[in-house]
C-alpha cells in the first residue's frame, strides 16, 4: 500500500470567509474539522479533501500566454490537501489520514466561487474527481501536517458526471 502524506488543512469559521490555514486540526464524526463552518451541517460532508496531483492537472488547463497561473490550493476550499496518493474515485472509498478515517460519499462539487477566484477554474476542476472527495468521518481523531495518508479501500472507479 503506497502512502501519502498530509500537506494542508484549512477551515472556514464563516460562509464566504477566506480559508485559515492550519498545521493541526480536530476532526470528529459529529462536525468535521473543528472550526469549519460547514462540517457539522451536514453529516455526509463532514470533510473536504483535495490532491496536489488533481489541482495540478486542473491548474495546468488553466495556463495561459504568461505560463501558469499560480493560485494557492485553499481557493479550492478544501479542508485537507494531500499528496502522493490516487484517492478513491468512488463512493465507499475509505482513506485514513493519521488516526482519522474517511469514508468517500460524493466527488466535491466545485461551484460558481471556483470562478471568481480565476476564470475557467470551475470548468477545470470537473473532470476526473479533480475537485476532490467529500467525506463523512468513520473514526475522529487529530491530523498534522506530514501525517501519512493511506487508502484503505478503493471500490471500482465510477465516471460520474458532474453539472458544467
Amino acid at each position: 500500500m503506497v502512502a501519502g502524506r498530509l500537506i494542508g488543512i484549512a477551515r472556514r469559521p464563516a460562509r464566504r470567509a477566506p480559508m485559515e490555514e492550519l498545521s493541526i486540526g480536530s476532526i470528529s464524526i459529529e462536525g468535521g474539522l473543528d472550526g469549519d463552518h460547514k462540517g457539522a451541517k451536514f453529516p455526509r460532508r463532514r470533510i473536504t479533501v483535495l490532491s496536489r496531483e488533481a489541482w495540478d492537472l486542473a491548474l495546468a488547463d488553466l495556463t495561459d500566454l504568461a505560463g501558469r497561473v499560480p493560485l494557492p490550493w485553499t481557493y479550492r476550499r478544501a479542508n485537507l490537501f494531500v499528496e502522493g496518493v490516487r484517492l478513491p474515485r468512488a463512493l465507499g472509498g475509505v482513506v485514513q489520514i493519521g488516526d482519522v478515517v474517511l469514508e468517500v460519499t460524493y466527488p466535491t462539487q466545485p461551484c460558481s466561487r471556483m470562478d471568481e477566484a480565476h476564470p475557467g477554474l470551475l470548468k477545470a476542476l470537473h473532470p476526473d474527481w479533480r475537485g476532490g472527495i467529500t467525506c463523512a468521518v468513520q473514526r475522529s481523531g487529530v491530523v498534522r501536517i506530514g501525517d501519512p495518508v493511506k487508502v484503505l479501500v478503493s471500490p471500482p472507479e465510477k465516471k460520474i458526471r458532474l453539472p458544467g
